[in-house]
């Protein structure tokens, strides 16, 4: 007995055959071996039988799509069906809009206030700023601070593969530094809002680079990283802030165009709207501080910006 493959112009047939003799001495009955064979057989020809997209040797079959193609719209589909049921889960209006790729050169980052602060050049200094220049509708959503540590803000943003960018106060997050590490584990960059944010201005040269060089340590030990991005407390600094913060390693110092709270818009601009590029502010807070939690800011939030058609961003990607 034998399987054979026969081809005609268009495709190929797999065959059964079985020696004439053999089944005319034994009739109608099978070994039970022979008829283990027969399934053996049954089944490789009826693999042989589905589609293939190889010609000979492996080769691709003319006109047909790669096989890397076809599995990568498989895994589309797959990521978009997660996302929509993604947004039906977490109750939100709209599936939240794909950021499209960064650009391949980095927008030149310029200093809110030109090149002076307290009357003194900045140029060689960290620049603070509140828009990434770009002409795509995108958006970076940047939360400060570190005291509430919601699990379900976690498993939101990661179910809805929303990026955001964490700036963190010691002060805030020495109960719990493994919940930030559960967020850096997701992909996450945990930046530096000092030890115990003061009020920075206020403070002499030296005590503010106690504050920022003390959290770059902080950081360093429970996650690995010394951070490049610092915000000052309450957008609050004078020329000794960056000083210090240049000093500490810091190379930007993004503060924020809005303000998103769980039942309000603040806004640093007179129109009031959402711009291309901006920086968005929130803080980690829930019930004791908001009517509500961080996962019905994020519903607020996103509701927003996707209604407006903009993207939600990773800040560092433009960095």
């Amino acid at each position: 007995m034998r399987a054979v493959v026969q081809n005609d112009k268009s495709r190929a047939q797999c065959v059964l055959r079985t020696p004439r003799p053999v089944l005319r001495r034994r009739g109608a009955t099978v070994t039970a071996a022979l008829a283990l064979a027969v399934a053996v057989l049954a089944a490789g020809c009826a693999q042989d039988e589905a589609p293939d997209v190889r010609g000979a040797a492996g080769q691709q079959a003319p006109g047909a799509p790669p096989a890397r193609a076809v599995d990568g719209a498989a895994k589309a589909r797959e990521a978009r069906a997660a996302l929509v049921a993604a947004a039906k889960r977490w109750k939100l209006d709209k599936v939240p809009l794909t950021a499209p790729a960064p650009p391949a050169k980095k927008p030149e980052i310029k200093a809110r206030e030109g090149f002076e602060v307290d009357g003194q050049e900045t140029e060689n200094l960290p620049p603070v700023f509140t828009t990434v220049p770009t002409e795509e509708k995108i958006v970076f959503l940047t939360i400060d601070d570190g005291a509430e540590k919601d699990p379900a803000f976690l498993k939101m943003m990661s179910e809805l593969k929303v990026p955001y960018t964490v700036f963190l106060t010691d002060e805030e997050i020495k109960d719990d530094y493994g919940y930030f590490k559960k967020m850096q584990a997701q992909g996450i960059t945990l930046n530096n809002h000092t030890l115990s944010h003061p009020y920075l201005p206020g403070l002499s040269y030296e005590d503010q680079k106690r504050e920022i060089c003390g959290m770059q340590d902080v950081m360093e030990k429970h996650y690995g990283k010394r951070p490049t991005l610092f915000r000052p407390p309450f957008g609050n600094y004078n020329h000794d802030t960056l000083r210090a913060a240049k000093s500490c390693g810091i190379e930007y110092a993004p503060i924020w165009s809005e303000e998103v709270y769980v039942d309000h818009w603040e806004y640093r601009e007179w129109d009031q709207d959402l711009h291309p590029g901006d920086i968005v502010l929130t803080h980690f807070r829930g019930t004791d501080d908001w009517d509500g939690t961080m996962t019905d800011m994020v519903r607020r939030f996103l509701d927003r910006v996707t209604a407006e058609g903009y993207a939600v961003a990773r800040l560092e990607d433009y960095l």
